[in-house]
């Protein structure tokens, strides 16, 4: 009895050791690296709110210098996306981001893009929603706040594009504006029911060079009747 107690005990501490051994350096490398991921993530949503809160007090045609400088978009070919904005009906604008990983390199301008977007269209924004990973959120106010909302509040990190449940958290959580407008780079993950949308969709797909994202970005805006709109950068 005692001799199989010892072996037990040093099997066990055997095993801890392994453990302590290879274990835990390569748990500790992993945390390490989700740490610095997590710390660029801030980084990068503190530089873009200090960055829209330097532009609040600019005249529009100043935000869209700065917008079309920092980003190295032609004003030429943005003042014809904007044309294609003016088709949206009513008098106001529902925004439904895509708030997942693949939205994370974008997403140190696209919340001033969007900005100017708004202010061109001549719309007023209602309400923004975001989606990533099944999970989604709208914000309705101002439209600096909601901004200011979303760049706080939007993870930009996961891999499921669940618009559907996007658009059923929107449709439910603020008033029907007079179109949604979706931006995302990547077709969605879960279904999506035309019917259930009461307002025409206009979409923007960041992702042209995918089929599958354009197909499904030009059905949803045909199904509502909407637009598929399109940003070309040069």
């Amino acid at each position: 009895m005692l001799a199989t107690f010892i072996f037990l005990l040093v099997t066990i501490l055997i095993t801890h050791r392994i453990a302590e051994t290879y274990q835990v350096p390569k748990l500790k490398k992993e945390l390490q690296a989700s740490n610095e991921q997590l710390e660029n993530v801030l980084k990068d949503k503190e530089r873009l709110l200090a960055e829209l809160g330097d532009m609040l007090g600019m005249a529009t045609e100043t935000q869209i210098e700065r917008v079309l400088e920092s980003v190295s978009v032609g004003k030429k070919d943005f003042e014809l996306f904007i044309d294609g904005l003016k088709k949206i009906p009513g008098k106001d604008i529902h925004l439904v981001v895509d708030a997942t990983g693949s939205m994370h390199g974008v997403a140190t301008f696209l919340v001033p893009i969007l900005r100017v977007m708004v202010i061109k269209s001549g719309k007023k924004l209602s309400g923004i929603t975001w989606f990533s990973d099944g999970e989604t959120d709208t914000y309705i106010g101002t439209m600096g706040a909601m901004f200011d909302q979303l760049m706080q509040g939007a993870p930009f990190v996961g891999n499921n594009e669940t618009i559907g449940q996007a658009f059923t958290k929107a449709v439910q959580s603020a008033n029907l504006p007079g179109a949604y407008v979706l931006i995302g780079d990547e077709p969605s993950d879960d279904r999506i029911y035309y019917s259930d949308i009461p307002r025409p969709v206009f979409t923007l797909p960041l992702g042209l060079s995918d089929p599958n994202t354009t197909r499904e970005y030009s059905l949803l805006a045909e199904k509502t009747g909407g637009l598929m709109l399109h940003l070309k950068f040069q």
